[in-house]
């Protein structure tokens, strides 16, 4: 469960999140929208820990992980390491995981010899390798062709419904939305609010 209560967000005199109540519990998916600029990454950072610098409070699971809108591979490391480093998951772990993705195999690869979809499929890997309780996805599919974001899509959506974590979603594409999401709200405005329904 991820619960958060903003007052608002700035970056120096422009607030460019108004005040908005989030909550999701462990198994639902909610899918956010909006415009670009509209401030979904912001409220992911926020939502994954990673910024600290805002007005209001927020209670979320210790056990947190994001998927980014791009792989974020660590081009001197192995796959198998660019799991297992930043989870702190074993071998045996991050290998079920690359394998679980349809990577069987790909852990002694770099990151330079995977295409953009198995980069993305790593990132899934990776993701779900930390146990997460709560997980982010920040338009994860972004730049795929149709037919791998279709693959993707149902790869994520197995992966959630047997891990059942928190999810929540930015995403521009419908497709994306209507097969994935449980909920869905919408930020628009500016400073932005959330919007459900």
């Amino acid at each position: 469960m991820i619960a958060l209560d903003l007052q608002e967000k700035r970056f120096g005199s422009t607030v460019v999140l108004g005040a908005l109540n989030l909550r999701v519990a462990g198994g639902e998916v909610l899918g956010i929208e909006g415009p670009s600029g509209s401030g979904k990454s912001t409220l992911l950072r926020i939502l994954a820990g990673v910024d600290t610098r805002f007005r209001g409070e927020m209670q979320a699971p210790s056990r947190r992980a994001m998927v980014f809108q791009e792989p974020n591979l660590m081009p001197w490391r192995r796959v198998l390491d660019n799991i297992i480093l930043p989870t702190g998951a074993d071998e045996g772990t991050a290998e079920a995981w690359l394998a679980r993705v349809g990577l069987a195999g790909y852990g002694a690869h770099w990151p330079g010899q995977l295409s953009l979809g198995q980069a993305r499929r790593v990132g899934l890997a990776r993701a779900f390798a930390a146990r997460p309780d709560l997980l982010i996805l920040d338009e994860p599919f972004v730049s795929l062709d149709a037919g791998r974001v279709e693959e993707l899509l149902d790869l994520t959506a197995e992966l959630i419904a047997e891990t059942k974590p928190a999810v929540v979603l930015a995403s521009h594409a419908p497709q994306e939305l209507d097969r994935l999401a449980t909920r869905r709200a919408r930020l628009t405005g500016r400073p932005a609010r959330l919007s459900e329904g």
